[in-house]
């Protein structure tokens, strides 16, 4: 069983700056149609949504189990 690894906030700020750089590069060109307009609107809202998810399963839980 693997153990969980804790991220530290750097690794946070370096795994989401990738993210935002590829996002970049896939929508620098204008969508093709109006699909492909309404996906990128899609996928930039998640992007730049300032929110946080919440954990699960929440704290004091755990998670359901078999049987």
């Amino acid at each position: 069983m693997k153990h969980p690894v804790c991220e530290l906030p750097g690794d946070d700020r370096a795994r989401t700056n990738r993210l935002l750089d590829a996002a970049d590069i896939a929508f620098a060109y204008d969508p093709v149609t109006e699909l492909h307009a309404d996906f990128e609107a899609v996928v930039m809202e998640g992007l730049l949504a300032d929110q946080h998810v919440a954990l699960y399963p929440p704290a004091g839980h755990t998670y359901p189990r078999k049987g």
